[in-house]
């Protein structure tokens, strides 16, 4: 088959220059220096060192060496669902830096930093100000009314009946169509969160609202965008029809969530959540290089053969 190159358009940008691609329904092979993207409109050549996150949906297969070029420039990979609302698995490129995790932890386990990342986690949800003054317990409070007022300030606008949240997770059918058009939403936006962490080097386990889950994180970071973006989705899509209403609901979410690039928000969002707490990344100036050794009296340099008769020798990594 004779495929017409094509050129690529400028790729879509997280805060920081981290650059990333969706693809879908097509091969991946190695190029040279690039990897090259073979679909029905042509081939297109992808700069491997220029790209951070590679997100490969459905229809689409990769080739080892396609995945080592990509792994060898530090480009993560992740496998997700159609218009990323749906995370799979991923891959990560081996000289990414943990700047942003090592941000994430020492919040997570600093009392007072933390408490501070929940109240702006809450911030987040309210289109006005919280008052500084305003204790977590008053925050819950408020938000418990704001998540009340959503839903019935939709039902008014849909004459969508709300008899409020309430699914069983043994027996899907007997929730009504609104709690199961929700739930169904809910996954897409846990999937493209998910996406989102990863793609900005944080942990989804590690949240501060919710604790105790694997994607304790991403939880924390939905819940910023449901009133905005699920709640009205679903309370429309149910009063559409009451029929299919969980693929219709992902349909309708996923294009929305496009629409008005959910993903590049998530990403801001989240820098914005640790901004305060700032602390310097070692490995800036070169991603490649080794990492420090923890020492109780502070990190030392790694790479280095402590121990031998030549205290100043490099380790070194095979090749290939």
């Amino acid at each position: 088959m004779k495929y017409e190159t094509r050129n690529l358009q400028e790729l879509p940008k997280f805060r920081d220059g981290l650059s990333y691609l969706y693809l879908e329904h097509g091969r991946l092979e190695q190029q040279d220096q690039a990897v090259a993207y073979y679909s029905q409109e042509g081939v297109v050549a992808i700069p491997a060192a220029a790209l951070g996150v590679l997100m490969l949906g459905p229809g689409t297969s990769i080739t080892h060496a396609a995945i080592r070029q990509l792994a060898n420039n530090g480009c993560s990979v992740f496998w997700v669902g159609e218009e990323m609302v749906r995370f799979y698995a991923s891959g990560m490129g081996e000289t990414r830096s943990s700047a942003n995790l090592m941000r994430q932890v020492r919040a997570w386990a600093d009392p007072e930093a933390h408490l501070e990342v929940v109240k702006r986690l809450y911030r987040l949800r309210f289109p006005e100000p919280l008052s500084p003054e305003l204790s977590l317990e008053q925050i819950r409070g408020l938000e418990g009314v704001r998540v009340r007022e959503t839903y019935a300030r939709w039902s008014r606008e849909t004459g969508v009946e709300w008899k409020g949240r309430n699914y069983q997770r043994g027996n899907w059918a007997a929730a009504d169509p609104i709690n199961r058009a929700i739930s169904a939403g809910a996954a897409c936006l846990y999937g493209l969160a998910h996406a989102a962490i990863l793609s900005a080097g944080y942990s989804p386990a590690l949240g501060f609202i919710h604790t105790g889950k694997q994607l304790s994180f991403v939880y924390d970071v939905a819940d910023i965008y449901k009133a905005e973006t699920l709640i009205p989705t679903a309370f429309r899509v149910v009063a559409e029809s009451d029929v299919g209403v969980e693929r219709r609901v992902r349909h309708t979410l996923r294009e929305q969530l496009k629409e008005v690039k959910l993903l590049e928000r998530i990403v801001s969002d989240l820098h914005s959540l640790f901004d305060a707490l700032e602390t310097p990344d070692p490995y800036a100036a070169d991603p490649a290089a080794p990492g420090d050794l923890w020492d109780p009296d502070g990190p030392v340099p790694g790479g280095i053969a402590y121990g031998s008769d030549r205290p100043g020798e490099g380790t070194q990594d095979p090749e290939g």
